[in-house]
Parts: C-alpha cells; sequence; structure tokens
C-alpha cells in the first residue's frame, strides 16, 4: 500500500511538473514566439496561455509597447559648412517578432541598426539646409522626412519606425565663442544703426523747432511793429489837432518842455538875445 501510494504520488508530481513545464504566459504587453532546437517556429503568441514542448522548445518574449531609442550626440555638417551638435531619439516597436529575431535577435541589435539608418537619414537631410533654417523653421519638415526615408530600411528588421525628432541642436564648444562674437558685433551694429537714426530724428526735430520758433518771433515782430506804427500815427494826429486849436500855446509848452530839458544840471549856454529860443524871456 505505502509502495503504490509512493508510485501514484510521484506520477502525479511528474505530470504536473510537465505540464507545468509545457504551458507558458504571454503578458498584455509582450508577444512571444518559439524556438525549437535554436530555429525559431513559425507562429506569433499573443498575451494568454500556451503550450509548448519542455526542453525542447524555448519560449523568446519580446515588447509590444512603444519603445524609445535615445542616441547619443554627434556633429553633422551643414549645407553653409557649419558643424552641429545633433541629439535625437526615435520610438519604435516591434510588430514581426520572427523578422526581429532573425535579424537583429534582440533590442540591443535593433538599436544598433536604427542607430546607423537615422544617422545616416539625419545626415542627408540636415546636409541640405543651412545651419539658420534648422534651428527655426524647417526642423518639423526635415523630421518628418527623416522619419519617412528611415521607416523604408527598417521594415525588413520587423520593426515600426513611429517617430523621429531632435531633442536639441547646439553648435561645438570651439564655435561657440566664435557665434558669440558675431552676434555680440551684429547687435553693436544695429544699436549703432539705431542711435544714428534716433539722433538724425532728433536734428530733424530741432530745426524744424528752430524754424517754428523764427517764424514765430518774425510774426510777432511785425505784429508789434504794426501796433507801434499805429500807435505813431495816433499820437501824431492828436499832437496835429492840438496844435491847430491853439498855436501860440503849443509853441509856449514846446518850448518849455525845451527848456526844461536845456538848462537842467546847471547848463552853462552863451546866446544872442535875439535868438528865437530865447524869446520867451524877452
Amino acid at each position: 500500500m505505502n509502495t503504490k501510494t509512493t508510485a501514484l504520488f510521484i506520477a502525479a508530481l511528474v505530470i504536473i511538473l510537465g505540464v507545468s513545464m509545457s504551458v507558458f504566459t504571454v503578458d498584455q504587453t509582450e508577444q512571444a514566439i518559439v524556438i525549437q532546437l535554436g530555429r525559431p517556429l513559425e507562429g506569433i503568441y499573443g498575451p494568454g496561455i500556451h503550450f509548448k514542448i519542455p526542453y525542447i522548445q524555448q519560449v523568446v518574449r519580446f515588447e509590444s509597447r512603444i519603445l524609445v531609442y535615445d542616441a547619443s550626440p554627434t556633429e553633422i555638417l551643414t549645407k553653409d559648412k557649419k558643424n552641429l551638435v545633433v541629439d535625437n531619439y526615435a520610438k519604435w516597436r516591434i510588430v514581426n517578432p520572427l523578422t526581429f529575431y532573425r535579424t537583429v535577435r534582440n533590442e540591443l541589435g535593433a538599436r544598433s541598426r536604427l542607430d546607423d539608418i537615422i544617422y545616416s537619414q539625419i545626415r542627408v537631410e540636415l546636409g541640405q539646409h543651412d545651419l539658420s533654417d534648422i534651428v527655426s523653421i524647417t526642423r518639423g519638415e526635415i523630421m518628418e522626412r527623416v522619419l519617412t526615408e528611415s521607416a523604408k530600411p527598417i521594415k525588413k528588421y520587423g520593426i515600426e519606425l513611429v517617430d523621429v525628432r531632435i531633442k536639441r541642436a547646439d553648435l561645438p564648444e570651439q564655435n561657440e565663442k566664435h557665434v558669440f562674437d558675431r552676434m555680440k558685433a551684429e547687435r553693436e551694429r544695429q544699436a549703432k544703426q539705431y542711435r544714428s537714426e534716433g539722433a538724425e530724428e532728433s536734428q530733424k526735430i530741432t530745426t524744424k523747432a528752430d524754424m517754428e520758433r523764427e517764424i514765430i518771433l518774425a510774426k510777432a515782430y511785425k505784429e508789434a511793429e504794426e501796433i507801434k506804427g499805429e500807435g505813431d500815427a495816433k499820437a501824431v494826429k492828436i499832437y496835429a489837432d492840438a496844435y491847430q486849436k491853439d498855436v501860440e500855446f503849443f509853441e509856449y509848452t514846446r518850448n518849455l518842455d525845451a527848456y526844461k530839458r536845456s538848462f537842467k544840471d546847471k547848463t552853462k549856454m552863451l546866446l544872442s538875445s535875439e535868438s528865437r529860443f530865447m524869446k520867451d524871456f524877452r
């Protein structure tokens, strides 16, 4: 009885162990293939429970999610012969695990192919544009062409290229100072131009103000002279009217005014008794 129980227990254990070694699961984020004696079998296993032959077949799992490949910064020569350090990344996923395994084996091999193909396309595309275009207006269009052209050769490795982008594009260190000095000189040139234009505008405003000032002064002087002339004319008319009313009295008051002006400050004069100036003393 004990021997039979032991045999049954061992048989059950062997069956359980065999079943456990024959069953494998694939996660929702994975896809798998089966390798038999070093050769991949046809068929791709998705999420769920699957079976294999123990010891003869092995399961190789691959990511089904989008993967990110971050390339190392590299120098690229632009159309206007400027060195540019480009740091790019790519998004990709495995769409055919069998082809992927047969061509690149694993993600490390895939990154090597991605690096070669994407770098070559980036170098070709950036080499057709000037530095100013790359860092300003055409980067999006350039990366779209890089994505399209790189996806074609990468497809044969069972890989789908989802996106390619430039994270950063900088000048090499040895060129930074030269570019900075050139930018500084350009800003100084613009500043001098603005100052020169400002001085010219200031001179125009000053000249216009001086001209308007002279015109205003001339008009004021003209009006003052006209008023003065009118006043003198009125004064002459008043004197003339007064002279016509009493000529002798007018002459007498004029002579008194002349005496006041002549005999002030102890003035000494030698005149003939017949002088018209002295007629009021006679």
